[in-house]
């Protein structure tokens, strides 16, 4: 059972700034290469800066390239991103286009534009990579706490 999510986060206002903040993130990461914008210094981030991409995908229906900016891991050659959405009861839009048009392209802090192929992770690879992620970024963990759905983890493999 899911603990519960603070209200204040489900708010219009909320979403608002989430959205244009992740709109002036991702400008900022652009213009300077993701010397500003690439790491994430809020919450848990704030005491272990977590590493954020831009990750450049095709809406399922508009077929419009939308740019979301996403803390991701690395894991040998791939890279892996979660679809937490702090903890609401859906995926992100992302991870639904993602399924349907799953070859995308990421913009890693000064390592340049990279076309990769994005899959879900199956449960033992989801096991395995799961600490490792909440190392990256404990809030994580509080996130599926405010949830009944399990948080997908994305693997992106260079293409």
């Amino acid at each position: 059972m899911p603990s519960e999510r603070p209200p204040g986060l489900d708010s219009p206002v909320t979403a608002k700034i989430i959205k244009y903040g992740a709109r002036a993130n991702t400008a900022l990461f652009k213009l300077t290469n993701g010397r500003v914008g690439g790491k994430w210094r809020v919450m848990a981030g704030w005491r272990k800066p977590a590493p954020v991409l831009l990750l450049e995908h095709i809406g399922r229906k508009s077929g419009r390239t939308f740019t979301t900016p996403l803390l991701y891991m690395r894991s040998g050659a791939d890279l892996v991103i979660v679809g937490s959405q702090g903890g609401l009861p859906q995926d992100p839009q992302w991870v639904a286009n993602l399924r349907a048009q799953p070859d995308v392209a990421v913009r890693l802090p000064r390592g340049g534009r990279r076309l990769v192929h994005a899959r879900v992770a199956d449960p033992s690879e989801r096991a395995e990579l799961w600490p490792r992620l909440l190392d990256t970024y404990a809030d994580f963990e509080t996130y599926q706490t405010w949830t009944d759905r399990e948080i997908p983890v994305i693997i992106l493999s260079p293409r």
